[in-house]
């Protein structure tokens, strides 16, 4: 049996980075303005070190369409290359061979933005462009370059009489790629990736209205002048120290982020680290509706100032991703698989840091003004209960600022809640019994009665409730949360006196066979309960533990053993004191017996919200009729 190694041909290398790189081809643009940058502030060093005896000047770089020539051109005012340096760093390296090529990228995910990381960003050329050219001038005395390459291992290099520093990138645009030629398209990408470079980024022109002289005639009319078309802000804010920056600064960048955002954001936290690894950004608190279903992927990520992606997933603790904003790192390794990302430990430093420092940020905020603190909770806390959940570092500090809301509209920390509730909600067994609604509004006639037995309510409707209410019942003993409806107050937080029943033990079973009769038993288990008099007759209740169950499956919870699909169950609470519970066992006639069960049975529906469709109309129809 025969066995070899099969060579790939350096011939292959230009087709390789097209078919290999094709679905990030429009980051060709990216990588060419990122070269002239970096061109540009190396020319800038080096004439402030004294090693480039040239002025800096106020250099930009320019972006031109050639339709009709079918070019595309990129000219920066850097340091430029001399012959030697284009025959050192645009040959050599280039063509070092295919397999070293894909030895390098085999690793990497088609869509990670893999050219820059290999130094073959000017290569990305190649995936639009059938021919290119590069003309450039050295800081050096010494003669301006000219080479030209057509995608094959062939190319000539030779001087050119180019005067004025810098380079020029000139790209022939192939035939499949003839949309490049388009304004709106180069717009568009210039907007995406280089809005906040650091050098200026002229792309063609713009009017501009001269101002009005002070002696204008009254039919004065305005007049404009053409001026160069920036693109880009160089120096934007999450670059400056925050001490330099006032709150409008930080509006107005939002809404330099988010030109089509209205609402402004309820407050920034500015990151500002330069060691164990370097990190600048702005994140900013949007308003944010109570569920889950937020849109991610705000947070913009850019390395050096410019844009590499808005998903941010591994980076930025997930529970934050739902927060709008900027980060700049150059020491993530933005060029690599996923998996090799999550496995970085200065990716897991930097999130951890942005953790920590967005929990101090909200101490901070808290201890500062916590009337304002409160004002802004319902509008951010689904972010920092997702957080409580999700990440162990930021639960461990989160008691220093998580709130719940009564509803009587005090606000109050876990410690602060354990003392304001114990003497009067500490149950029989010593356990502290934190009530709470979900639904201040269907559920108020359970608040109400919880109310008049000096008990406080909770509101806490998020739809990850029930798995932050798991989560502190585990880690506080003898603390634990029932929902104010689940059952009759009295034995949601059972004291040491009992009520004693006015049914005998016969009357009793009498009553429960009567109501098992007429009321759906697929549905409701009724339930007799000695009560006061004046408490409900009949009340519908939820089990605590079954619809926690269910709620944690539904949104998430996995491992629930499929209780999501679960059907609802309902506890028919009858009050054997009360007036109803005598007539019903005193009717004879079952026609009434059953009248009486059945319009007891919807005001308990009614009030629990579950007297809908069919049942709803017939119940209206009905009690008008009994109107006439």
């Amino acid at each position: 049996m025969a066995s070899g190694k099969i060579n790939v041909s350096v011939e292959n290398i230009f087709p390789l980075i097209k078919k290999f790189l094709y679905s990030d081809h429009e980051i060709f643009l990216r990588e060419l303005i990122s070269n002239a940058t970096d061109a540009t502030l190396k020319l800038k060093h080096l004439t402030s070190i004294g090693e480039a005896a040239v002025e800096y000047g106020n250099p930009k770089i320019e972006i031109k369409i050639d339709k009709e020539g079918k070019k595309l051109h990129i000219i920066d005012q850097g340091l430029g290359m001399t012959m030697g340096e284009v025959e050192k760093y645009i040959n050599q390296i280039a063509f070092s061979g295919a397999e070293e090529f894909l030895e390098k990228y085999k690793d990497t995910a088609k869509d990670s933005g893999v050219i820059g990381h290999f130094g073959l960003g000017f290569y990305s050329a190649f995936m639009v462009a059938s021919k290119v050219e590069i003309i450039t001038k050295s800081f050096k005395d010494e003669p301006a370059a000219h080479w030209i390459c057509d995608g094959s291992p062939e190319f000539s290099l030779e001087s050119h009489s180019k005067t004025e520093r810098g380079t020029e990138i000139i790209l022939h645009i192939a035939d499949d790629s003839l949309e490049f030629l388009e304004e709106s398209k180069i717009s568009g990408l210039l907007n995406k990736y280089n809005k906040f470079m650091p050098i200026p980024i002229q792309f063609g022109t713009k009017k501009e209205a001269l101002p009005k002289p002070e002696n204008a005639a009254d039919d004065y009319k305005t007049e404009y002048i053409d001026v160069d078309n920036i693109i880009n802000n160089p120096n934007p804010a999450w670059t400056k120290q925050p001490s330099d920056l006032t709150t409008e600064d930080y509006t107005n960048f939002y809404r330099e982020l988010y030109p089509t955002q209205f609402e402004e954001p309820l407050f920034n936290i500015h990151l500002n680290v330069d060691y164990p690894f370097n990190l600048t950004g702005i994140l900013y608190f949007p308003k944010l509706a109570a569920d889950l279903q937020i849109q991610k992927d705000k947070i913009q990520l850019y390395q050096n100032q410019v844009f590499v992606t808005d998903n941010v997933e591994g980076i930025v603790p997930e529970f934050l991703t739902m927060l709008k904003g900027v980060i700049d790192s150059p020491d993530i390794p933005l060029n690599v698989s996923r998996s090799y990302l999550q496995a970085d430990g200065n990716v897991k430093k930097i999130s951890n840091y942005i953790t920590r420092k967005v929990s101090d940020k909200l101490k901070s905020l808290f201890n500062e003004n916590r009337e304002d603190f409160e004002s802004k909770w319902n509008d951010i806390k689904i972010v920092l209960e997702y957080g409580m959940l999700s990440e162990a570092k930021f639960y461990e500090k989160a008691g220093d600022f998580v709130l719940y809301p009564t509803t009587d509209g005090k606000f109050y920390t876990l410690a602060e809640l354990k003392e304001a509730l114990a003497a009067n909600q500490t149950d029989k067994d010593g356990k502290l019994v934190v009530l709470y609604a979900s639904n201040q509004d269907a559920q108020h006639s359970y608040i109400d009665i919880a109310k008049e037995k000096g008990y406080q309510v909770l509101v806490l409707d998020s739809p990850i409730v029930s798995h932050l209410i798991q989560k502190l019942e585990a880690d506080n003993e003898n603390l634990t949360f029932a929902r104010v409806d689940a059952d009759h107050i009295d034995k949601l937080i059972a004291k040491e006196e009992t009520q004693i029943s006015k049914l005998s033990e016969e009357e009793k079973e009498q009553l429960k066979t009567t109501l098992e009769a007429i009321v759906p038993k697929e549905k409701y288990a009724v339930q007799l309960e000695a009560m006061d008099s004046n408490a409900a007759p009949f009340m519908i209740t939820q089990p605590e533990f079954m619809r926690r169950m269910k709620e944690m499956s539904q949104s998430g919870g996995g491992g629930m053993f499929g209780m999501g699909n679960f059907p609802e169950m309902y506890n028919l609470v009858v009050n054997t004191n009360s007036e109803l519970a005598t007539s019903i066992l005193a009717t004879e006639n079952q026609e009434t017996k059953d009248s009486l069960v059945k319009q007891a049975l919807d005001l308990a529906k009614l009030s629990q919200g579950l007297l809908k469709g069919e049942e709803l109309t017939s119940f209206v129809k009905r009690n008008f009729e009994s109107l006439k």
